[in-house]
């Protein structure tokens, strides 16, 4: 049997991104499509107004928007992240996700091994 390390998505197949994840009014909805050690792929869909409040990861995460607009506040500093653009959360600062619009990202986190 052939280990995959890739789940939740099929395999030789051309699909459309932002399609993996759906929109659903009052809820973040989210798909992971890789997770363990040393990384973590996961993309997420939030309604407007939902968010994911402080808190801190053991390694680094990057976020691509792919949809939308978010607010992503890390330590102190506010940021406005629109469609088509990324900002890195350094491991170990507290941050917080808010949807200003809805939006949807792809989440890459790496971990120390």
């Amino acid at each position: 049997m052939d280990k995959h390390f890739i789940k939740n998505i099929d395999f030789a197949k051309v699909m459309e991104f932002a399609s993996l994840v759906e929109y659903q009014e009052g809820r973040v909805v989210s798909r992971t499509l890789a997770q363990g050690k040393p990384l973590s792929v996961t993309l997420f869909a939030f309604a407007k107004g939902e968010e994911i409040s402080s808190h801190a990861a053991s390694g680094d995460a990057l976020v691509y928007i792919f949809d939308g607009e978010a607010q992503i506040t890390i330590g102190e500093e506010v940021f406005t992240v629109n469609k088509g653009e990324t900002i890195v959360m350094p491991a170990n600062i507290p941050h917080a996700l808010l949807a200003t619009e809805r939006f949807k990202m792809l989440l890459i986190v790496i971990f120390d091994l």
